[in-house]
C-alpha cells in the first residue's frame, strides 16, 4: 500500500467540543458547511450525497465515540473510496478541529492545493455558523 501525501488543516472554534461534535456528527448538517456537497439524505439506511463535480456518493461515518474522532469515508461512483480523517479536539474551553487532506493517488500539486484550500475555506464556514 502506498502512502499518501498528507496535510492537515484546523481551526480554533470558541464552542465547547461537545457541541461542536455533536454538529459536525450529524450528517444532516454537513450540506452546512461543507460547500462540495449538495443535499445529503438517508436512503434505504445509507447516507448519499449530491455532489455536482462527479454525482451521486455514498457516506460512511465512524460510530459516536468519546474521542472526538469524526471520519468519514466517500464511495465515489467509480468505486474509490477516499478517508476523510477528523478530529474535534478539546482545547481548554474550545475546539480545535483538524481534517487531515490525503492526496489522492494521480492528483497534480495544483489540484491537491485547492483540495486543501477549499477543506480550509469549509472549516472557515463551520466556524462561523458554530460562533454564530
Amino acid at each position: 500500500m502506498t502512502q499518501h501525501q498528507v496535510r492537515h488543516v484546523s481551526i480554533s472554534i470558541h464552542r465547547p467540543p461537545d457541541v461542536v461534535y455533536e454538529f459536525i456528527s450529524k450528517p444532516e448538517n454537513l450540506p452546512k458547511w461543507a460547500t462540495g456537497l449538495g443535499s445529503v439524505k438517508n436512503v434505504g439506511g445509507e447516507w448519499v450525497a449530491d455532489v455536482p463535480s462527479v454525482g451521486q456518493v455514498k457516506l460512511s461515518f465512524v460510530e459516536r465515540n468519546a474521542l472526538g474522532v469524526l471520519d468519514h469515508d466517500v464511495l465515489l461512483p467509480s468505486g474509490a473510496k477516499v478517508h476523510n480523517p477528523i478530529r474535534a479536539i478539546p482545547n481548554g474551553s474550545d475546539t480545535e478541529v483538524v481534517f487531515t487532506v490525503l492526496r489522492q493517488p494521480g492528483t497534480s500539486d495544483e489540484k491537491f492545493a485547492a483540495d486543501t484550500a477549499w477543506v480550509d475555506k469549509d472549516l472557515r464556514i463551520l466556524k462561523d455558523l458554530l460562533e454564530r
